[in-house]
């Protein structure tokens, strides 16, 4: 669902967390650690967002299952489908609806298919080797769902007295989580899609509208019903949320500080909405912030896009220009875990249509963005020291005499790797202020697989991954 726009930066705690050649460590106390084991198969993952109506011409699971070699191919580790379940007619929105308007939560979509056809799929994907989580909406029904006529009672009020829908959402109407009775109905509802369908977990759409008490009570009921529990990530940036109940969150923050550096560097041509005008130095004062305030070993995800991103906000090129690249090396190597939306992998430059039918990405034949992002799936997986949470390496940064220049490493054991981009509009000069990082025979660039010094000029968008051999 749409999103309220956040733009963080605390400059002076950056001072102290990110000093020159200095590890950035996460200062968050032990008794604001979270609750949660991560899973070690989250670790060094990557997240793909599958827009089932928009991925194939059929739009449906059949078909979607055919793509599976293909997403086994690329590299991604976990596949989060947009909602499954029937969309109301009533209040609809365009042709089709939205997903995030419910009809039946223990049904699936008929332009999907069966619940037998879903399970086959869950199958087949475990069988490849895929994680499977779901889109969930548990703070809003669609307006015809029919827990609306036998229990109204799980719904809020308003000042009127009468059901309604949050924000400008006019086919949907919102639960009311203070009757205990709707949260037994939620988390039975969710129960089922383990227990029947066996996923892996949920995507939670705006997580942070629902009390998180209920989130804390519903997580172990969830947890008991799968070996080894379950992976929830919630549409927030709300840190409490990920305490005792969701491995990870939205890293909507830095989408924002990566959209205010691009428009600063005159690359953001989607719209005229107004950005601060910031630097690099914005992603530091971020993860400063974010270390103090997040559980440690907690994970957010980075990206570039997503559906309501491309749908509403502009593509990624239209947002970030010629830094595009760029910002998609630093959402698979800054401290989180990455996310690939529907088409990125093809480098598509346009907005699906988000209430009807739209064409698929021409995904053959393959072209150069699948190559990038192939590499860096590759990377993720390969490097003990982008793993998420605690287990990743700790962040060094390397200061410039550009703000621009945004350097950094991180390092566990025998795994190093060190990125340099250029996040500014013009070549820049790429001079060290204090420590460098290291740059010698063992220095090899990822994307060429040759041995180089560091660059001392880079231009606009310009990056470099380095592994140490």
């Amino acid at each position: 669902m749409r999103k309220i726009f956040i733009f963080s930066a605390v400059a002076t705690m950056m001072a102290s967390l990110f000093g020159c050649g200095q590890a950035a460590k996460n200062v968050a106390s032990n008794e604001n650690k979270t609750s949660l084991d991560q899973p070690e198969w989250s670790r060094n993952a990557v997240i793909y967002e599958v827009n089932w109506r928009q991925m194939t011409d059929e739009g449906n699971l059949e078909a979607l299952e055919k793509q599976l070699p293909r997403l086994k191919e690329l590299g991604v580790d976990i596949l989060w489908l947009m909602p499954v379940h029937p969309i109301s007619e009533m209040n609809r929105k365009g042709e089709l609806g939205s997903y995030y308007a419910v009809r039946d939560y223990k049904a699936v979509n008929p332009e999907l298919g069966t619940l037998e056809q879903f399970r086959h799929f869950v199958d087949k994907a475990h069988e490849a080797g895929f994680k499977v989580i779901i889109d969930w909406v548990p703070n809003h029904t669609g307006c015809d769902n029919p827990w609306v006529e036998a229990h109204p009672e799980y719904y809020a009020l308003n000042d009127s007295g009468k059901m309604f829908g949050p924000y400008d959402w006019t086919d949907v109407y919102k639960l009311d989580y203070s009757n205990p009775e709707t949260r037994k109905a939620m988390t039975d509802a969710l129960s089922f899609w383990v227990t029947q369908m066996d996923i892996d977990g949920f995507r939670c759409d705006v997580a942070g509208e629902v009390p998180t008490d209920y989130w804390d009570e519903a997580r172990p009921v969830l947890d008991s019903l799968k070996t080894g529990g379950v992976f929830m990530l919630a549409e927030a940036s709300k840190p409490e949320l990920q305490k005792n109940a969701f491995n990870m969150g939205y890293n909507w923050p830095m989408k924002d500080v990566f959209n205010a550096i691009a428009a600063t560097s005159g690359q953001n041509t989607y719209n005229d909405h107004v950005y601060p005008v910031v630097n690099a130095l914005a992603i530091d004062s971020l993860l400063a912030e974010q270390a103090t305030t997040y559980p440690s070993d907690t994970y957010l995800m980075n990206m570039i896009t997503n559906h309501d991103l491309n749908s509403w906000e502009g593509t990624e090129f239209q947002r970030l220009g010629n830094l595009t690249d760029a910002f998609a090396i630093l959402s698979y190597t800054l401290p989180g875990m990455p996310l690939i939306y529907t088409g990125q992998e093809t480098g598509m430059n346009r907005a699906f249509e988000f209430f009807t039918k739209d064409k698929a990405p021409e995904f053959e034949p393959r072209n150069e963005y699948f190559t990038f992002y192939q590499k860096l799936n590759d990377l993720k997986h390969a490097q003990k020291a982008l793993a998420a949470g605690e287990a990743g390496g700790e962040m060094v940064r390397y200061m410039t005499s550009s703000p621009n220049i945004y350097a950094f490493s991180r390092s566990v054991d025998d795994s190093t790797v060190t990125v340099i981009v250029n996040l500014g509009k013009d070549s820049e000069t790429v001079e060290f202020t204090s420590a460098v990082p290291e740059n010698g025979e063992n220095n090899i660039n990822y994307f060429t697989g040759q041995h180089e010094e560091l660059p001392t000029v880079m231009g606009a968008g310009e990056y470099r991954v380095y592994v140490t051999k």
